[in-house]
């Protein structure tokens, strides 16, 4: 570790009213869905915001420096994220897409992203997976990130590269990196699969929160971020890994769901629509 990067780990372990300091934050994919809600969250507890999208953004507060940046240069990446003291990275494709492209944006992107951390002295990465990892887990299945993966797509098979890249630079080059399984991030649930997937904006903020602030002994860690659905398929994260317990429920939305009082075929796969042949194949050469 470099002193300089040495001296902004330390003075990320001093507390503010009992909240770990965040120091200066990165954000990948700051104009995105989550990005645009954490960074409202995060602008009143980090000192300083660095928001990177390949959309031009403006800033909003004092504490933001914004940069129209593509992920798959690896230069403007490194030159954005310099005197960063952790990473939010929420940039690239966020669904099934043409293979080229996933691997172009998520994981080369990625690649950029923890490369930039290595050489500028960054040592804390978190890295936004996807439940999409596992979704041919059946639904009867109570999933957990020690299960091998099980993807359901080309967009899942770029998050378990995008995973394996994590794993590298945390066993290698020592970076701290933590990976979120993002569930199914919206306001309010609205089929019945989120019933159980569903992570809502407040508990995406808690999530993000606590794996910015974990200690630096977490070097690598793998774990789902979803809300405390009573019928999730997915474990809760080991508090020894993460110290956040989600507080919202889909069910208490059941109510307005079409179709949520039917029972679940256990036997389905966790990702529904998206484990359909069909979902892939238009995404492949005719």
């Amino acid at each position: 570790m470099s002193g300089t990067a040495g001296a902004r780990m330390r003075g990320l372990s001093k507390r503010r009213g009992g909240a770990v300091s965040l120091g200066t934050v990165a954000v990948t994919g700051a104009a995105g869905n989550i990005g645009s809600v954490v960074r409202k969250a995060l602008r009143r507890e980090a000192a300083r915001l660095i928001l990177l999208d390949r959309v031009p953004l403006h800033p909003e507060a004092g504490n933001e420096e914004v940069h129209t940046v593509d992920l798959r240069d690896a230069a403007a990446v490194e030159s954005a994220l310099v005197g960063a003291d952790r990473v939010l990275h929420l940039g690239g494709v966020p669904d099934e897409a043409p293979l080229p492209d996933l691997l172009e944006a998520n994981v080369l992107g990625t690649h950029h992203v923890l490369e930039a951390a290595r050489r500028t002295g960054i040592e804390r990465v978190v890295m936004a997976s996807s439940n999409r990892v596992t979704g041919f887990y059946p639904a009867g299945h109570l999933t957990g990130s020690h299960h091998p993966v099980r993807p359901d797509g080309l967009y899942g098979v770029s998050k378990v590269a995008v995973e394996a890249l994590g794993r590298l630079y945390a066993d290698k080059f020592g970076l701290s990196v933590i990976c979120l399984r993002i569930g199914s991030f919206e306001q309010v649930p609205a089929e019945p699969r989120h019933l159980a997937t569903w992570l809502s904006p407040r508990d995406a903020v808690g999530y993000i929160r606590a794996a910015l602030a974990a200690p630096r002994s977490t070097r690598f860690a793998t774990t789902y971020a979803v809300s405390a659905n009573t019928r999730r398929f997915w474990e809760l994260p080991d508090p020894a890994e993460l110290a956040y317990v989600p507080v919202d429920d889909a069910e208490l939305h059941a109510a307005h769901i079409l179709g949520a009082d039917l029972p679940a075929d256990p036997t389905a796969p966790q990702a529904g629509p998206y484990a359909q042949p069909e979902f892939t194949l238009k995404h492949l050469r005719p």
